[in-house]
């Protein structure tokens, strides 16, 4: 096997399995498949993007260095050339990882670059990279589209950290502002667009916390009229949603969540077109290759292990957080859910949404006060085992936070009000584990131990 030559081309770049010399790719050499690749062409790949499991299956595999199943870990951080010239043509941007010549871990390693083409499958875009964390991608793609001067249009419902960048960093470090909106109302976003200055309509596929869903394919339509680049928060949303194939031109994940599944794991990506990853990576000018949000390239093989079992993961998580928003709801409580026919985008989420997936894992309970929604809380972890009380989400144990005291507490008073976050969100990260009946008799638990207490209405 070390002796094959394994190349292909896929969402924007070509990568061989073996190190050819500067002088073989002078005359543009035809690239060669090899036989173990199982690679689909470019028009197979579109045609299987009509489920995004589908797209992961049809992209490449990356075999391993001796002919395993799984790819091999390149851990090097910085690599060899055949000749003397090849490193000035790499310096220069004659030979890069589209022809398999990597210059240095931090620009691009082979095993993160291929997380980033799972990654560009997923979301059917050209091009991914992975990094760091999820608010490295975030602020390294705003970083990369707005210059000093520039101007954003932004929901008013984000998370905590990328509200905090845009309200109080970008403002003071770089001259960028922006004006925050109710994504809802497509007419506020129209007005909030500056002519000239405006630069990104950024927001959340599924808003954090309070699951508003945002017309991904109305906005885009603003964005283009106006010259302006859409970028997509689909953290809360993967495989339920493709917000690049409604619209949108650069979406972003914390991979941490859904994607990684453990909680063991920080990470982020960016995908979007070839042109964007590119330019985020170029030498002098990029923020991804200057900014330095690395990804480990041993983190970058375990997430690719992940990823094939992301569709089965998230349709249990979407079941769970149905029934027990249904449950929920019979028993008095104020619940959130998309899936529910009363939430306010369930018919918007229902025409965009990728089919068999449902409606996503997560759910709120609105327990109105603090004091409520800590007590509840208390009781679900410490009494019964239902979930524990922590941030983030996308775990296979229900995960559950107070969100105007925990993730979204950059947020200030007023702030929190405009973007609808109660004292008392509890926002639930519903898990899988156990079976249903057996988590939903603990929930019940719980609430027996306190049955004057008003956490809910009968």
């Amino acid at each position: 096997m070390a002796a094959e030559t394994k190349t292909t081309t896929t969402h924007g770049f070509v990568v061989s399995g073996k190190k050819r010399s500067g002088a073989d790719d002078r005359d543009g050499a035809d690239v060669i498949m090899a036989k173990k690749s199982m690679l689909p062409t470019a028009i197979a790949a579109a045609a299987a993007w009509e489920d995004p499991a589908a797209a992961l299956a049809s992209a490449r595999h990356e075999f391993g260095e001796h002919g395993g199943v799984n790819m091999s870990i390149e851990a090097s951080a910085t690599f060899t050339v055949m000749e003397p010239e090849t490193m000035r043509r790499m310096f220069a941007g004659e030979l890069g990882p589209d022809r398999d010549f990597f210059i240095y871990s931090r620009h691009f390693n082979p095993t993160v670059l291929n997380l980033s083409r799972q990654m560009a499958a997923l979301e059917g875009t050209e091009a991914a990279y992975c990094t760091a964390s999820g608010m490295s991608a975030i602020s390294s793609v705003l970083l990369q589209l707005c210059s000093s001067g520039g101007h954003v249009v932004a929901s008013r419902t984000l998370y905590g950290g990328t509200h905090a960048l845009l309200t109080h960093f970008f403002p003071r470090a770089c001259n960028i502002t922006t004006t925050f909106v109710d994504i809802s109302n497509h007419e506020m976003v129209r007005d909030a667009i500056v002519q000239g200055k405006t630069k990104v309509l950024y927001f959340e596929s599924m808003s954090n916390p309070t699951l508003t869903v945002a017309d991904i394919p109305e906005l885009s339509r603003i964005a283009y009229d106006n010259g302006v680049t859409v970028v997509v928060d689909n953290t809360f949303a993967p495989m339920v949603l493709s917000p690049a194939r409604l619209g949108a031109d650069v979406v972003l994940h914390s991979i941490s969540k859904f994607i990684s599944g453990g909680a063991d794991i920080i990470a982020g990506a960016v995908c979007g077109p070839a042109s964007l990853v590119n330019s985020m990576m170029d030498l002098h000018q990029g923020a991804l290759m200057l900014l330095g949000p690395t990804m480990n390239a041993k983190v970058a093989f375990e997430l690719s292990e992940r990823l094939p079992h992301l569709g089965i993961r998230m349709k249990e998580h979407s079941n769970r957080a149905m029934t027990y928003a249904t449950k929920m709801k019979k028993l008095g409580f104020q619940v959130i859910y998309p899936g529910l026919e009363e939430h306010p985008q369930h018919d918007l989420l229902k025409s965009m949404a990728n089919k068999d997936y449902g409606f996503g894992g997560l759910l709120c309970l609105d327990m109105e006060t603090e004091e409520k929604a800590n007590r509840l809380m208390n009781y679900l972890q410490n009494f019964t085992q239902f979930g524990f009380m922590a941030v983030s989400l996308g775990y296979y144990e229900t995960l559950m936070s107070c969100s105007g005291s925990s993730t979204s507490s950059e947020m200030n008073p007023e702030e929190k009000a405009l973007a609808g976050i109660s004292p008392g969100l509890v926002r639930m990260s519903v898990g899988y584990i156990g079976t249903i009946e057996q988590k939903w008799g603990q929930f019940e638990k719980a609430l027996s131990r306190m049955p004057d207490s008003g956490l809910f209405k009968n």
